[in-house]
């Protein structure tokens, strides 16, 4: 049999775990995916997970929702991704993960889609497994819904800061309460307080195969250059490998060395690199 492309049934989704279990912190997106049908109660359907066989056997993957993620992908899996790609046109608002197989994927359709609004090339990704050796913040915690007024302000700020565009643009301010909401609700928000005002917050933006993908940090820009990150961060990840995950992580823009060297100062390790193209 030769090879062939097509979207993923309940007879083929158990070939993925073999692919998670690879690498699970490279592979955490997809491993949130399987689990979160897994917890449906309507019938298991994959519309949006491309996969590459061989002979009938998973090789590769693409993730093809509102990010297209690839997953084990080869040199010969990414050009017939990139053909099913640029037939459908673009849907999403980025391209994330390996950085080789991203920017592969992306030269591939770059001609079809035309330009993208932004390239990050180099995207440490970080892992820690114990907890920190540094002092933790103990003022940290949960959030609960009656922070949401004061967290939704910071979310919005610290999307908009990273990705250059705000999360409730062309009417995306229900929604995006909505998802802010369900994290906390899901015990997937910190906050730190100081009398009543907000100036630290953190979620967990995916959790899959034993790991918890932290998103989101941010700090309240006038309380910067204080020393605030480093035990809040090593907070959050008391509380994440006590009640969510044996395994923490997240990636970074290589060009921020204030992050960076807050995340090595809390004892994560470098153990891959990402890239996103943003639309």
């Amino acid at each position: 049999m030769a090879h062939e492309i097509r979207a993923l049934d309940v007879h083929s989704i158990d070939q993925v775990k073999t692919l998670i279990e690879q690498d699970p912190v490279r592979h955490c997106f997809l491993a949130a995916r399987i689990e979160q049908t897994k917890q449906s109660r309507f019938r298991p359907s994959y519309p949006d997970l491309l996969g590459y066989f061989d002979d009938g056997k998973l090789k590769s993957l693409l993730m093809t929702g509102a990010n297209i993620v690839p997953v084990n992908t080869s040199l010969i899996a990414r050009q017939e991704f990139a053909t099913a790609l640029n037939r459908a046109g673009r849907r999403s608002s980025s391209i994330v993960g390996p950085a080789e197989e991203v920017l592969d994927l992306w030269n591939k359709v770059s001609d079809h889609w035309g330009s993208a609004r932004e390239i990050r090339a180099s995207q440490p990704v970080m892992a820690i497994r114990t907890n920190s050796s540094k002092a933790i913040d103990h003022e940290v915690r949960y959030s609960n819904l009656a922070d949401l007024d004061d967290l939704l302000p910071a979310c919005i700020a610290m999307f908009t800061e990273e990705v250059g565009i705000s999360p409730t643009a062309n009417g995306g301010a229900s929604a995006y309460r909505n998802r802010i909401s369900e994290l906390v609700s899901a015990r997937r928000s910190f906050v730190k307080y100081v009398g009543s005002e907000l100036i630290f917050k953190a979620e967990v933006g995916t959790v899959g195969a034993g790991v918890a993908q932290i998103q989101g940090v941010w700090v309240k820009p006038e309380f910067r250059g204080q020393g605030i990150s480093v035990p809040a961060m090593a907070a959050v990840v008391k509380l994440i490998l006590a009640d969510t995950a044996p395994v923490v992580s997240l990636y970074v823009n290589d060009f921020n060395e204030v992050a960076l060297n807050t995340y090595r100062s809390v004892g994560f390790e470098h153990v891959d690199t990402f890239a996103t193209i943003l639309f």
